[in-house]
C-alpha cells in the first residue's frame, strides 16, 4: 500500500517504492519503445552534474573528448572473438536505409524497402571498442603517438529483455574511455587510476561508499584481461555495479592490426584500456539516499538545492514577501546555488512543502510577514532536524555550510548501513541462512572457481560482487568457504542488480 505520498514504503515493497520515487519526483517515464525511458529534466539534470564533474576530472588527468557514428559495421564485431559473443544477444541490427509507403486495405503504411537492404548489416553500438580501435589503426603508427587518452559521452543501445529506470534499459546514456599506451605496465596502471577516478567521484561527490575490486572471470567484461568495478550497497543489501575499467591487454590491438613502431625501431602491438559509467549511477543515488517520503539526493547532484516558499495570509502581505524571497533567491543564485522560488498563488504553503520534499529538494527556505521584519527565513533540511533561521546577511554562506552537512550526512549514513550489512563468514552452511535471514554482503575466503562460482549462483542467487583491492590480504592461509580448498582470494557474495 503507497503512503499518503503516493509511495510504496521500503519495508512493504522495495522495488515498487523505488519506481514510485521515479515517478512521484518526475525524473523518468516509460517511453513507447519498451525498455526505453524518457530522461525528464530533473532526472536529466542529476545525469548532467554528475557529467560535469566526472568530466572536470576526465580532463585533469589529461584525458580528451571525441566523438564516434553509433553505427557499426557487423563485421567488426567478429573480429573479436570474446567480444562478439559477449554482445551478440543484445544487439540492435539494422538492414535497410530506407522506408516506402505501400497501401493495404485503403490504408498507407510504410515498411523496408527491398530495394534498399544494405549490403552489410549495421550494428546500433553497444559499446565503442570495435570502431575505435579501427580508428586507432589508422591514427598510431609510432610510440610518439603513444598514449591516445579519449573518453566519448554518447547514448548506446543493448537490447535488455527484464528493464528497470536508470538501472538497466534497451538504450542509456554514458561515458567511455579508450586508451592506448605502449606498454603493459602503462595500461594496467590507467585502468587502475581510472578505477580510483571513479570511487573518488562516487564518495565525493554522490555520497556513495563503493568498494573497488576485480571481477572474476565470469563477471569480467567480453575481451578484457581484467575488469575493475566499484560495487555500491543499496538499502534492501543488494549490489550494484556502478561503474567499470577494462585491462584489455593487446586483444582489440590484435583484432584490428594497431601496431606501433617503438624506440627501437620494432613493431609492437598496442596496449588497451576501456572504462564507463552510465545513468545506471543516477539509479544508485536514487536506491542509495531517498526515503519514503521521496527522492533524496546529494546536494553536488540535486537538481534543486534550495527552494524558497513565500508564505502570506493577506493579498497585501504577498508583495512583501515575495519580494524578500526573490532578494533570498539572488543572493543564492549569485553564490552560484541552484534556487527557486515557489510562489505559486493556489497552492497552500502545506502542498508546497510537501511536494519539494517528494522532489528531493535539499534546502526549504519559509518566509512569512515575521520573517521577513527580522531579515531572516526558517530553514529545513531534506534530511531531517528542527527548523532553524538564516538570516539574509551572510545566507549564502550559511545556506553553503547546511548543504556540506547534507552532504557529509548522506554519507555518513551509506558508510554506517555498508558496514552494518556487511558479515564475514567461512562457512557455506552459514552464509546461506544468513544471506536468507538478511540479505547484505558477505566477505568469505575462496578458491577461484568458475563452477563452483556458478553453482551457489544457482542455488542462492548470489554473485561474486569483486574481489576486493584492500581485503586480499586477507585470504592467506585461509580455507575457501565452499569448498574447502586453500583460498586464492577474498571475495564478496551478495545479490545484485
Amino acid at each position: 500500500m503507497a503512503s499518503d505520498s503516493g509511495i510504496t514504503p521500503r519495508e512493504t515493497d522495495y522495488s515498487q517504492w523505488y519506481l514510485d520515487i521515479i515517478r512521484e519526483a518526475y525524473l523518468a517515464d516509460y517511453s513507447p519503445v519498451k525498455g526505453c525511458m524518457v530522461l525528464r529534466p530533473d532526472g536529466f539534470a542529476i545525469w548532467d552534474a554528475i557529467k560535469t564533474d566526472l568530466d572536470r576530472r576526465f580532463k585533469e588527468t589529461g584525458h580528451v573528448n571525441a566523438y564516434f557514428p553509433l553505427f557499426i559495421p557487423q563485421s567488426f564485431l567478429s573480429r573479436e572473438a570474446q567480444h562478439v559473443e559477449g554482445f551478440a544477444k543484445e544487439c540492435a541490427v539494422i538492414t535497410h536505409h530506407r522506408l516506402r509507403a505501400v497501401t493495404r486495405d485503403g490504408r498507407t503504411e510504410v515498411e523496408p524497402d527491398p530495394a534498399a537492404k544494405l549490403e552489410e548489416p549495421l550494428i546500433v553500438r553497444p559499446t565503442s571498442e570495435t570502431i575505435i580501435w579501427h580508428m586507432y589503426a589508422r591514427w598510431i603508427d609510432s610510440w610518439r603517438d603513444l598514449p591516445i587518452l579519449i573518453n566519448q559521452w554518447a547514448n548506446v543501445v543493448r537490447w535488455e529483455m527484464k528493464t528497470r529506470p536508470f538501472l538497466r534499459t534497451a538504450e542509456f546514456l554514458w561515458q567511455e574511455g579508450h586508451t592506448a599506451h605502449a606498454t603493459r605496465a602503462e595500461a594496467e596502471e590507467e585502468a587502475r587510476r581510472m578505477l580510483g577516478v571513479y570511487a573518488d567521484f562516487a564518495r565525493e561527490t554522490l555520497a556513495i561508499p563503493v568498494v573497488p575490486g576485480v571481477k572474476t572471470a565470469n563477471e569480467r567484461f567480453a575481451g578484457a584481461e581484467d575488469t575493475y568495478t566499484i560495487e555500491a550497497m543499496m538499502q534492501n543489501g543488494w549490489a550494484l555495479q556502478a561503474g567499470t575499467s577494462h585491462f584489455l591487454g593487446q586483444n582489440f590491438a590484435r583484432a584490428f592490426d594497431v601496431t606501433f613502431q617503438n624506440e627501437a625501431g620494432e613493431r609492437e602491438l598496442v596496449w588497451a584500456t576501456s572504462w564507463g559509467v552510465s545513468t545506471r549511477m543516477v539509479g544508485a543515488v536514487i536506491m542509495t539516499h531517498s526515503d519514503d517520503d521521496g527522492l533524496v539526493v546529494p546536494p553536488k547532484v540535486a537538481p534543486l538545492q534550495v527552494v524558497i516558499v513565500p508564505i502570506w495570509r493577506k493579498e497585501k502581505e504577498r508583495a512583501l514577501v515575495c519580494d524578500f524571497a526573490e532578494r533570498c533567491r539572488a543572493v543564492l543564485a549569485g553564490a552560484g546555488l541552484r534556487v527557486h522560488v515557489d510562489d505559486r498563488d493556489k497552492l497552500k504553503p502545506g502542498a508546497k512543502y510537501y511536494e519539494w520534499e517528494r522532489r528531493g529538494a535539499c534546502l526549504r527556505l519559509e518566509v512569512g510577514p515575521r520573517d521577513v521584519a527580522n531579515g531572516s527565513a526558517f530553514a529545513k533540511k531534506r534530511t531531517g532536524g528542527d527548523k532553524f533561521g538564516v538570516a539574509l546577511e551572510g545566507m549564502a554562506e550559511r545556506v553553503q555550510e547546511v548543504l556540506d552537512e547534507i552532504q557529509a550526512e548522506l554519507l555518513a549514513r551509506a558508510v554506517a548501513h555498508r558496514e552494518a550489512n556487511t558479515h564475514r563468514v567461512d562457512d557455506y552452511a552459514a552464509f546461506k541462512a544468513a544471506l536468507t535471514d538478511q540479505g547484505g554482503w558477505y566477505l568469505v575466503p575462496w578458491a577461484d572457481d568458475g563452477a563452483n562460482e556458478d553453482a551457489i549462483k544457482a542455488e542462492t542467487k548470489a554473485t561474486i560482487r569483486c574481489y576486493p583491492l584492500d581485503a586480499q590480504d586477507e585470504a592467506q592461509g585461509r580455507t575457501c568457504f565452499y569448498s574447502g580448498r586453500p583460498a586464492t582470494h577474498m571475495a564478496i557474495f551478495a545479490r545484485a542488480y
